[in-house]
C-alpha cells in the first residue's frame, strides 16, 4: 500500500521533489509517461484526415480561417484524406514501424473541424478508427462551438468502447486577442463544451498558444492560471509559427509584431510549467510546423534541439511542473 501511494503522490505532483522529477526523466508530466502507465508501453499517434472543414472557412463565421490557419488547418502531418480511415492508419502506421517498432496507436483526427459534420458520417470514421486493431484510444480536434448534444452523445457512447479525448482549440484566454485571430467564439462557449464533454466522462486537452501578438508574460500566464480552475486533463503549449500563406504572416512581414527568440521562449515555456498544475498532462511544449510552411521563427524547426536545450533550462533553474502551483486558488 505504502508503494502505491507512493506512486500517487508521484502523479499528482504532491510528493517530495526527487519524486516529481520522475516524470520519464522530464521535470513535466509528459505524454509520454501517462501514455507508458496507461497503457504499458510507448504509443504513438497516427494522424487522420476527416475531410472536414471549419465554421471559419465554408462563411458561417468566416471564409479565411483563423488568422494562423495554413491550408491544412493544423493537419499538415496528416494522411491523405482521399483515402478511407483504414487506408490512413494502414499508411500512417506503415511509416511509423518503417522507423522503430510500435504496437499501439492513437487514431488523431487533426485537421480542421473533426466534428464539423453530420452525426451520422462522425459515427462512421470514428468507429471505424477505433476499430482499428492496433487503436487503443481516439483524439479529435475541434472547435468548443461544434459540439452539439448529438455529438456529445455519440462521443460519450464511443468513450465506452476505447479511450475519446476531445482537443480544443482555445488559444487564449483574452477576448481581445481573441477577436484578432479570428477565434470565433466567446470563453463562455468554451467553458459549456467543457463540462458537456467531462459530464460523459470524455478527457479534454487544451490547445493554447504562446506568443501571440499583443500577449506578453503576464497576459500568458494568466491564460495557465485560468485552465488550472478548468476541468481539464492535458494542455498543449504550442510556439506561435508563422506559416506561409496566412493573414498572420501578412501582419509579420509588414512589422505588425515579433515573434519569441529562443531563449524568450524557453523562459516563457518554464514559467508556465512551472504554475500550471502537476495533474495536468503535457502533450506539447513547442510544436513543430511544416518546414516547407515555416516563415518564422526558424530556430522552431529544431524541435529536438529545443527539447534538449529547455529540459537542460529547467534543470538549471531548478525548475519542474507545478513548482509554483497554488491549489488554494484553483476550484
Amino acid at each position: 500500500m505504502a508503494e502505491q501511494g507512493s506512486q500517487r503522490d508521484e502523479i499528482n505532483g504532491t510528493g517530495p521533489l526527487p519524486e516529481i522529477r520522475r516524470w520519464n526523466g522530464k521535470p513535466y508530466h509528459s505524454l509520454d509517461f501517462m501514455l507508458r502507465k496507461r497503457f504499458g508501453e510507448k504509443v504513438y499517434k497516427a494522424s487522420l484526415n476527416g475531410q472536414m472543414t471549419c465554421p471559419n472557412r465554408d462563411g458561417t463565421l468566416g471564409s479565411r480561417g483563423c488568422i494562423f490557419c495554413s491550408e491544412g488547418g493544423s493537419g499538415d502531418f496528416a494522411a491523405s484524406g482521399s483515402l478511407s480511415v483504414s487506408e490512413q492508419l494502414d499508411t500512417q502506421i506503415q511509416s511509423l514501424r518503417a522507423k522503430r517498432p510500435i504496437r499501439k496507436f492513437i487514431a488523431y483526427f487533426q485537421a480542421f473541424t473533426n466534428t464539423y459534420a453530420p452525426v451520422e458520417y462522425l459515427e462512421k470514421i470514428f468507429t471505424e478508427a477505433l476499430a482499428y486493431p492496433d487503436v487503443v484510444a481516439l483524439s479529435i480536434g475541434t472547435r468548443p462551438d461544434c459540439l452539439g448534444k448529438d455529438v456529445l452523445d455519440l462521443l460519450t457512447d464511443l468513450n465506452r468502447q476505447k479511450p475519446v479525448w476531445v482537443e480544443l482549440g482555445l488559444q487564449t484566454v483574452h477576448e481581445d486577442t481573441a477577436r484578432y485571430i479570428r477565434r470565433g467564439y466567446p470563453l463562455s462557449c468554451f467553458e459549456e463544451a467543457v463540462s458537456g464533454l467531462r459530464a460523459g466522462g470524455l478527457e479534454v486537452i487544451v490547445h493554447t498558444i504562446l506568443g501571440l501578438p499583443g500577449e506578453g508574460h503576464r497576459k500568458i500566464l494568466e491564460t495557465m492560471d485560468y485552465l488550472n480552475r478548468q476541468d481539464i486533463q492535458g494542455i498543449k503549449l504550442q510556439l506561435l509559427h508563422v506559416l506561409k500563406g496566412t493573414d498572420l504572416a501578412l501582419d509579420y512581414e509588414a512589422g505588425k509584431f515579433a515573434t519569441l527568440e529562443r531563449e524568450e521562449y524557453l523562459e516563457l515555456v518554464t514559467d508556465c510549467l512551472e504554475v500550471l498544475r502537476p495533474d495536468l498532462v503535457i502533450h506539447r511544449v513547442t510544436g513543430d510546423g511544416p518546414s516547407r510552411l515555416l516563415v518564422a521563427p526558424l530556430w522552431a524547426s529544431r524541435k529536438r534541439e529545443v527539447l534538449n536545450l529547455l529540459h537542460h533550462h529547467m534543470k538549471e533553474r531548478g525548475s519542474f511542473q507545478g513548482k509554483r502551483y497554488e491549489p488554494e486558488d484553483c476550484l
